[in-house]
C-alpha cells in the first residue's frame, strides 16, 4: 500500500477541515444577532468586535497553514529517519524521543512567531493582553516541556507494553493511561501552579455566600481558589478541577474585579452545578473511551510494520506511530467524536445553569454571563455546524433563553 501518500492525504484532510471552520467563524461575523442579546455590544464596540474577529480568524488560518505545512514537510521529506539515522541511534526508546523532539521542536519554532503576534499585536491591540514578553517566553518553555514530557510518556508506555505483551497490549495500556491521566487531573492544582498564583478568596460576605451554597449541599472542596488571570488578560473566567480530595473552584481575579457580589454567586453556583452534577467524572469516562480507541489505533499501527520503510525506517517506531495517530487518524476521527462530546458538554452546561437558577441567581447569572462575552470579546452568532462541532459551551443566546425558561417554570 503507498502508505506515504495515504497519510499525506489524510493529514491534507484533516487541516482543510480545520480551514473550513475557521472560514465558518470568519463569515459569522455577518450572521444577525439574536434578539436577547442585541443590548451586549454598542455599535462602536461591535465595529472593534468585527475587526478583532477577523483579525483572530486570519491569524487562525494562518496558524492552521503554517502548522500543517511543517507537518506535511516532516513526513514528505522523511526528516525524522534522517535525523535518527544521522544520530546514529540504536535504542528504539531514544529512536522515539527523537521523533517525538523533532516534531514538538519544529512546531513551536514555527507557531511561536505567531503566538507572539497574537499576544503582542492583537490581544494588546484591543486591551486583553497583560502578560509581559518574560512571562510568555517562560510560558512557551513550560508548556513545550509537559506537552513532551506527556506525549512521550504515553507513547513510551504502549511502547513496553506492546514489546512486552504484544497484542495483549490493549486493554491493559487503556486501563494504565486513563489512570495516568486520572492522576493528572486529581494534580491539577499543583501543576497550575507552574503558570499561576492561587490564593484564598478572602474572608469576608462574598466567602460567607459562596461557603453557605457548599454547606447547604453538603459539598465539600479542598479550597476556593483565586487566581492571578489579570497577569495575562482582562477576559473573565471561572473553573472547577480536581475530584475527590483535591476539588477545587477557582475564580478569575478579573471577574472579582468586574462583577457584583450577586453575579459571582451565580457563576459560582454554576461551578457547583458541575460538581453535583459530576460532570468532572463524567467527562473522564468519555476520555477513557478516546484513550481506548487511540490505544486501538496505536495497535493498528504499531503492527503494521509495512508501514514504516515507507517513512525511511527499518522497523516500528512508535513515536512516528503516535504522530500518525494524533495528527491523521484521531484527526480524521475527531469530528465525529466532537459531534458527542460537544453535545454532551453544552447539556453539561445546561444543567449547572439551571442549579443556579434553582438558587435564585438566575437574573444575576444572565447578567454575569453578558459581562463574561461582552470582556471576552464573545461571538454572539456563531455558525450553528461550527457550534455543533467545536462548542463546549452553549452560545450566549441559547444560554438566557435556557436560563429564562427555567426561570419561569
Amino acid at each position: 500500500m503507498p502508505f506515504h501518500l495515504i497519510a499525506l492525504i489524510g493529514l491534507t484532510l484533516v487541516n482543510l477541515f480545520q480551514l473550513f471552520i475557521s472560514i465558518l467563524n470568519y463569515r459569522s461575523a455577518e450572521n444577525p444577532t439574536p434578539e436577547n442579546v442585541k443590548d451586549l455590544y454598542d455599535q462602536e464596540t461591535y465595529r472593534r468586535w468585527k475587526q478583532y474577529n477577523h483579525e483572530k480568524c486570519r491569524l487562525a488560518i494562518l496558524s492552521t497553514l503554517v502548522s500543517f505545512l511543517v507537518a506535511f514537510a516532516l513526513l514528505l521529506l522523511n526528516v525524522y529517519s534522517l535525523v535518527c539515522n544521522a544520530l546514529a541511534t540504536a535504542s528504539d526508546t531514544l529512536a522515539t524521543l527523537i521523533v517525538l523532539i523533532v516534531y514538538h521542536l519544529a512546531q513551536t519554532l514555527f507557531m511561536l512567531p505567531l503566538e507572539y503576534y497574537d499576544t503582542f499585536a492583537i490581544e494588546e491591540k484591543f486591551g486583553f493582553n497583560r502578560s509581559s514578553r518574560k512571562t510568555f517566553l517562560l510560558d512557551q518553555v513550560k508548556n513545550f516541556i509537559l506537552s513532551l514530557l506527556l506525549i512521550f510518556g504515553l507513547t513510551w508506555l504502549f511502547q513496553a507494553l506492546h514489546q512486552g505483551m504484544g497484542d495483549g497490549v490493549l486493554i491493559l495500556f487503556a486501563v494504565l493511561a486513563f489512570v495516568i491521566l486520572m492522576g493528572i487531573n486529581f494534580l491539577y492544582p499543583f501543576i497550575a501552579r507552574l503558570f499561576n498564583k492561587f490564593t484564598p478568596l478572602e474572608e469576608g460576605e462574598l466567602k460567607d455566600k459562596l461557603t453557605g451554597l457548599l454547606e447547604k449541599h453538603g459539598y465539600k472542596v479542598r479550597a476556593i481558589q483565586v487566581m492571578d488571570a489579570s497577569r495575562r488578560s482582562t477576559k473573565s473566567n471561572a473553573y472547577f478541577t480536581g475530584f475527590g480530595k483535591m476539588k477545587t473552584i477557582v475564580l478569575y481575579d478579573t471577574l472579582l474585579q468586574k462583577m457584583e457580589p450577586d453575579e459571582i454567586c451565580a457563576v459560582f453556583a454554576h461551578e457547583l452545578g458541575h460538581g453535583l452534577h459530576r460532570d468532572v467524572q463524567k467527562s473522564q469516562v468519555l476520555s477513557l473511551f478516546s484513550i481506548a480507541l487511540m490505544g486501538v489505533g496505536l495497535w493498528l499501527l504499531a503492527r503494521t510494520e509495512a508501514l514504516y520503510p515507507a517513512f525511511g525506517f527499518s522497523a516500528v517506531n512508535y513515536g512516528l506511530a503516535m504522530l500518525l495517530l494524533s495528527d491523521v487518524v484521531m484527526g480524521l476521527l475527531s469530528p465525529l467524536m466532537n459531534l458527542f462530546t460537544c453535545w454532551h458538554s453544552r447539556k453539561a452546561e445546561y444543567r449547572a445553569d439551571a442549579t443556579a437558577v434553582k438558587e435564585g441567581y438566575g437574573p444575576a447569572l444572565i447578567s454575569g454571563l453578558k459581562k463574561i462575552s461582552k470582556d471576552n470579546f464573545a461571538n454572539l452568532a456563531p455558525s450553528p455546524l461550527v457550534v455543533k462541532l467545536t462548542y463546549s459551551h452553549p452560545p450566549l443566546s441559547q444560554r438566557i433563553a435556557a436560563i429564562e425558561q427555567a426561570m419561569e417554570e
